[in-house]
């Protein structure tokens, strides 16, 4: 009984941790929740800090909000996992978003077959 203990833990762990992860937002919920032109704060894995602005006619800013970073102009539009942004003259890139706390959320870059987080927005 004391062996199955250490791999219940284990097990209970696993679970308790994909329960935390959440499932990625919905295109529209996504729309609703940050597509709606009130201001709110994206963080670079570097902590680089940016004021975004999405306003529902797809347009987008970034303003950073110290030192570091520039100010981008962009468009945004919903895909069928989530939504892709062009800023400037950039390629497009897409991406998902997975709540990861209280008002936190984890914007991640859709590559292959690997979601990499590239953002965590805040309210």
């Amino acid at each position: 009984m004391l062996r199955v203990a250490p791999l219940a833990f284990a097990i209970l762990l696993f679970a308790m941790s994909a329960v935390l992860a959440g499932e990625p937002m919905a295109p529209s919920e996504v729309q609703t929740t940050f597509f709606t032109g009130q201001a709110f704060t994206a963080t670079t894995p570097s902590g680089t800090k940016f004021k975004m602005i999405f306003t529902p006619d797809g347009k987008m800013t970034r303003e950073p909000l110290a030192q570091r970073g520039n100010k981008s102009t962009g468009t945004w539009k919903l895909n069928a996992k989530g939504f892709c942004t062009t800023w400037g003259h950039s390629k497009s890139n897409c991406f998902t978003i997975v709540p990861s706390g209280e008002n936190k959320w984890s914007v991640q870059g859709i590559a292959t077959t690997i979601a990499t987080t590239v953002a965590v927005w805040s309210k």
